[in-house]
């Protein structure tokens, strides 16, 4: 699943069991998107190693010597930036919503911290659209906001707002 916003889609309605004590209305995961596999990157850092393995030979065989060091430069660059993609695919957004209070926690792999509660009662979805997208999500309540879903695509940002905004107003609905 290249992005867990189909778990938030799939949790509409009442769930149990719950980590804030109450039913769940919403615990959508959100995740980056991850575009290349492991497979795929082993794949990709094997033919631009060739690639430069070859290039290295020609040029030595030309007497730059100095050009195969730049090629390896070149290769420990797109080495390190897919492993900072890596690791940032391993961060996740939670957002929880029940009768009593929407959550929002950042997760990695060492730590979770709550970013966001707020009681269910008078937190809003305030949408900013761009053209005809959704370009930023956000909760809001009292003059704070807090940008949520900010991994997702437009559409999908759009589709996620629909859904937590049905939540919130099944679990208002408890409450009355």
């Amino acid at each position: 699943m290249a992005c867990a916003f189909c778990f938030a889609k799939a949790v509409s309605g009442l769930i149990f069991p719950t980590s804030m004590g109450r039913p769940l209305y919403m615990d959508a995961v959100i995740t980056p998107h991850r575009s290349l596999s492991e497979r795929g990157f082993v794949v990709l850092i094997s033919v631009v190693t060739l690639a430069n393995l070859a290039s290295a030979a020609v040029f030595l065989s030309l007497g730059a010597t100095l050009v195969p060091i730049f090629l390896g430069v070149d290769l420990l660059a797109i080495i390190v930036a897919f492993l900072v993609s890596f690791q940032a695919v391993k961060n996740i957004e939670r957002v929880q919503v029940s009768a009593r209070e929407v959550r929002v926690v950042r997760e990695t792999p060492k730590h979770s911290v709550v970013v966001w509660e707020s009681p269910t009662a008078f937190t809003r979805v305030a949408v900013e659209k761009d053209e005809d997208r959704v370009a930023e999500l956000k909760l809001a309540l009292s003059g704070r906001e807090l940008p949520v879903a900010v991994a997702l695509s437009p559409r999908e940002r759009a589709e996620f707002a629909q859904a937590l905004e049905r939540a919130i107003w099944e679990a208002r609905r408890e409450r009355f």
